[in-house]
């Protein structure tokens, strides 16, 4: 993605992460494109992640209470805001608008996974098409929800270069499931013949 970027003239300042879970992901950027890795967010470790809280108030709450942005740090400053995937869009979303409360300048988000548009029935809670948001929202559409000032999500074809596997599961980015899932194949087929996939 940061070679990408590069090649477009990306204009920012820093590269933050997501912390923890981004942390690897935005350092490997910050490498690759130059730019310095900066910790301007840090993490309340007393909560877990928002996105499998019950209901969209307790994931509004869980996010405000989670983070912190570091003000000295991100203000007068474009930043790179690197994240490892975009479930709902409520993290995505309040961390923009945190950012750029602490006087940033602009916000390029950038994933460092291929957009979510399948559910997942082997262990994490997204269990529908309606929970997933690249499912309602094409990226242009994401972009200007999250108020961003630019948005990429990282390609499946990249991820298994970046992993030098091609044995890993993908069936939240792509539907194809690594087990026959009979009580969801209807829905699923379903699905995909409605949005021709």
């Amino acid at each position: 993605m940061a070679k990408k970027d590069m090649a477009f003239d990306l204009q920012a300042d820093m590269v933050i992460g997501v912390p923890d879970s981004s942390t690897s992901a935005a350092i490997g950027y910050a490498k690759a494109s130059g730019l310095p890795f900066e910790l301007g967010l840090i993490k309340n470790r007393y909560v877990g992640r928002t996105f499998i809280q019950p209901s969209q108030k307790q994931r509004e709450r869980g996010v405000k209470m989670k983070l912190s942005v570091i003000r000295t740090i991100v203000a007068g400053k474009r930043i790179v805001l690197i994240d490892d995937s975009i479930v709902r869009g409520t993290t995505s979303r309040r961390i923009v608008q945190m950012l750029k409360e602490a006087g940033a300048l602009a916000v390029h988000v950038r994933i460092a996974s291929p957009a979510i548009t399948h559910p997942c029935f082997y262990g994490v809670d997204t269990s529908s098409f309606e929970e997933l948001i690249s499912v309602r929202m094409n990226e242009q559409k994401l972009c200007e929800f999250l108020k961003a000032d630019s948005l990429a999500f990282m390609e499946i074809s990249d991820l298994i270069t970046a992993y030098q596997s091609s044995h890993l599961c993908t069936a939240c980015f792509n539907g194809c499931y690594l087990t026959s899932l009979y009580s969801y194949g209807n829905i699923i087929n379903s699905f995909c013949a409605n949005k021709n996939l």
